[in-house]
């Protein structure tokens, strides 16, 4: 089987898996990937577990995967923010649906450009922002192929309510020929998020209570 035969596959099984579960529009949660993992009977944890310090070993780990007699298992870095932890979820998923037959699985920065850890990537994009969704949100906005810019992927994103990163975003922007390829990298996105929709309420509140435990310092 070719790489891209694989990847399609992987990309086949994530809208399966959508359908599935009723997922139809880019608003994945937590709790939507969980309620998979509950199905499918997955034991949940983060990593490191409470009170046992990480190894260097696995400084870098963001998530793992183990399938034995007792079942499957499925660890997520602590220390990833919300977007990268749904991500890593997705692709933790993967490797349940397709390779339990490798028993066990660390992901991190060390073998991404293994196969099947493209492969579950490719699976976790698909799964948080189908190709045809985001596609079809870009034109609907007017924007052409090579022509996408930083504020069209805040506007998409923000138009959908998509869950997926903006780091995720910008790769299916370069995969699908819709930004010309280096164009939205060192995009501060939050920055630019903020100065087009405002500064978000949790945020606000977050300020407001800083300046006040200052105040009484």
């Amino acid at each position: 089987m070719t790489q891209n035969k694989y990847y399609e596959e992987m990309k086949e099984l994530a809208r399966s898996v959508r359908s599935e579960y009723g997922l139809t529009t880019p608003r994945v949660r937590k709790s939507d990937i969980g309620r998979i993992y509950k199905t499918h009977k997955i034991k949940y944890d983060l990593w490191p577990l409470k009170n046992s310090p990480p190894t260097a070993k696995f400084k870098k780990l963001r998530g793992a995967f183990f399938y034995d007699e007792y079942g499957a298992t499925i660890m997520i870095s602590r220390s990833l923010p919300e977007a990268p932890a749904l991500f890593t979820m997705c692709h933790e998923l993967k490797h349940f649906l397709v390779d339990r037959n490798l028993k066990s699985v660390l992901c991190g920065e060390y073998n991404q450009n293994e196969n099947i850890e493209v492969g579950a990537e490719v699976f976790a994009a698909e799964m948080l922002f189908p190709d045809a969704d985001f596609i079809a949100g870009l034109v609907q906005m007017g924007v052409k192929e090579g022509e996408c810019t930083s504020e069209d992927l805040v506007r998409l994103k923000h138009s959908t309510k998509a869950t997926i990163s903006y780091a995720g975003m910008v790769k299916k922007a370069y995969f699908l020929r819709f930004a010309r390829n280096g164009i939205l990298d060192n995009v501060k996105w939050m920055k630019l998020e903020e100065k087009m929709y405002g500064v978000p309420i949790y945020k606000q509140i977050q300020r407001q209570r800083k300046q006040a435990e200052g105040l009484y310092c």
